[in-house]
């Protein structure tokens, strides 16, 4: 059995008993032919305490610029199911060794309709970390280590808007905290952490607005 630290088992705990409907009200439909995908939730242990590895996509690209996301891609024909494609995606983007990662659970495939894709997110602890960074910077603008007590801290948690309207979680990243996590990803590590009560109270009317280089790039959203 895999042996994990303490702080890392009610998110193990929880990552094994949430529903797909406790994280979003977009799940996939029976008869839906969505592309699968996979995303590593990985947690470590870094120089500033407990951790999670989050990456930056390029601003330059077509789909998503700038934004904070978890590695992971679509599942190709050669990987062997969502685990191998989540642990292959990580290696190629920020160079995580897939041998110094316990997959500890698969959380319910999730649906994100503008890129008609179904996700499931693979969390994993990082047993033996090593130095990652970017791999292809067509790809991959900057890598994080983001403590756990950071994305905790309610001077981090904001409300993102956009102009179509609509508005949901957020956290200020980055050594200055000047770098947005939203959409999908802020969602899955809200809700996430939500369900396991290790959310502290935060100010929801505080807003952030999207930048400008992320407007009109199909940003999926929960």
């Amino acid at each position: 059995m895999t042996t994990i630290p303490e702080w890392l088992v009610p998110i193990r705990d929880g990552a094994q008993a949430i529903r797909g409907e406790d994280i979003t009200a977009f799940l996939p439909p029976a008869d839906s032919d969505a592309r699968p995908g996979a995303v590593l939730m990985l947690f470590g242990e870094g120089p500033h305490g407990p951790d999670l590895l989050l990456t930056e996509r390029a601003h330059t690209m077509r789909s998503h610029p700038g934004q904070v996301s978890f590695p992971g891609g679509s599942v190709d024909a050669t990987d062997a199911s969502p685990i191998a494609a989540a642990l292959r995606e990580a290696e190629e983007e920020v160079g995580v060794d897939p041998d110094s990662v316990d997959v500890l659970a698969t959380l319910p495939e999730l649906w994100l309709p503008p890129s008609n894709f179904a996700v499931t997110p693979v969390l994993a602890w990082w047993r033996a970390d090593h130095p990652v960074g970017v791999v292809d910077p067509a790809e991959v603008h900057a890598v994080f280590r983001t403590p756990i007590a950071e994305l905790l801290d309610p001077a981090h948690r904001v409300t993102v808007t956009h102009p179509a309207g609509y508005s949901s979680p957020g956290f200020l990243i980055g050594e200055a905290k000047d770098v947005l996590l939203w959409g999908f990803t802020a969602g899955l590590v809200n809700k996430l952490f939500d369900f396991v009560g290790m959310t502290l109270p935060w100010d929801a009317s505080i807003t952030h607005e999207l930048p400008d280089y992320m407007l009109g790039a199909g940003q999926d959203e929960r």
